[in-house]
């Protein structure tokens, strides 16, 4: 009996594509690489506009494969569940949105099997991390102030229930509290920003110094 080869790719949900880098990978295998990415594609689509850590395992003899899909990295999960497109660029200030433990945990059960953990309660505060580190708070919290709210159990009830559901009311109180948080760094954001935009164009003009007239 040969032995399986595995390969592990990271594939957009839904529109994995035969570009270099998959070819390198699967091209020396000689196997179908369009009905590998037919098989990837139907059961990544639900995972659409997400990455999605994939494995290929063939067998070299005969080239028959399976395809085993992964859940995509948290913070894909995170943006997807709050439909943004991308992190803040000044995550410690400029804050892109506040998600409810409700969020946390509906993420974090998603997550479990593949994340090494103690408690369930560890993968939750996993999550949290990732959303520090994209800007996001938790119940109007950055990750240290939360996670000491649930280091003492204060939210045990939603965590222990795998409560998941976020209603319109606490939605509310969400948005309220990430315009109250943003009101107190709005000064330091937009010099931030203004600092991003004098560094891009500096680097622009150097660029054109620097750039040989015909």
């Amino acid at each position: 009996m040969s032995k399986k080869e595995t390969v592990e790719i990271l594939v957009e949900g839904g529109k994995a594509k035969a570009d270099a880098s998959l070819a390198q990978k699967l091209g020396p295998m000689k196997i179908n690489i369009q009905e590998v990415l037919k098989v990837i594609n139907e059961k990544t689509n639900s995972f659409s506009g997400m990455r999605v850590p994939v494995k290929v395992i063939v067998d070299p003899r005969t080239k028959d494969f399976e395809i085993i899909i992964g859940t995509p990295p948290i913070a894909e999960l995170i943006k997807k569940e709050l439909n943004l497109q991308k992190g803040s660029s000044f995550p410690n200030k400029d804050k892109v949105a506040n998600i409810g433990i409700e969020q946390a945990i509906k993420i974090a059960k998603m997550k479990e099997s593949s994340i090494i953990h103690n408690s369930f309660k560890s993968v939750v505060k996993t999550v949290i991390g990732s959303c520090n580190s994209l800007g996001i708070l938790v119940e109007g919290k950055e990750s240290d102030d939360i996670n000491k709210d649930i280091d003492q159990g204060k939210y045990d009830k939603e965590i222990n229930q795998v409560k998941t559901e976020v209603s319109e009311e606490k939605k509310m109180i969400l948005k309220q509290q990430l315009d109250d948080f943003r009101k107190q760094y709005i000064g330091d954001i937009e010099q931030l920003k203004a600092k991003v935009q004098e560094k891009k164009a500096a680097a622009a003009e150097k660029k054109k110094e620097e750039t040989p007239k015909k």
